[in-house]
């Protein structure tokens, strides 16, 4: 059982982090649709950081919880936060009021295709390892 609850909690993690990814292509992608259009505001995801504040991940190292033994039971994760779409209207680039930098949109698409595919190995990892687990006590 607690077993399970370890690992429901990185698969609800990884697919709520590969749901922000695609969630932050679809914005990129709009963002870049948009580079002509006057007045347009680009968009972005935030996800890792409300995620680090939900995991605690963001707090004083030194008061990080911290197990010291095997069978001392891990805190449970029980967060639900989700990806959340911010307009970024504070800054102006050119006199039409668009603030699209193509080049800036361009290279956070490379770099959230990485981060979608190493998320996807990782996850997809996790899932064969617990299928080899599973299949490992029945014969062949």
């Amino acid at each position: 059982m607690l077993e399970q609850l370890v690992n429901t909690s990185t698969l609800d993690i990884g697919s709520r982090a590969l749901s922000a990814a695609s969630l932050r292509h679809e914005v990129l992608s709009n963002n870049i649709a948009n580079v002509n259009t006057p007045n347009f505001k680009r968009s972005h995801v935030r996800f890792e950081d409300l995620l680090k504040q939900e995991l605690g991940l963001d707090r004083d190292p030194l008061m990080k919880v911290v197990r010291t033994h095997d069978r001392h039971l891990p805190i449970a994760f029980h967060g639900k936060v989700r990806p959340v779409i911010e307009q970024d209207a504070g800054t102006n680039m050119r006199l039409d009021g668009n603030n699209v930098d193509i080049d800036i949109e361009m290279a956070e698409v490379a770099k959230n295709q990485l981060y979608y595919s190493a998320l996807a190995t990782a996850v997809g990892g996790h899932i064969s390892k617990l299928k080899s687990v599973i299949t490992s006590g029945q014969g062949s």
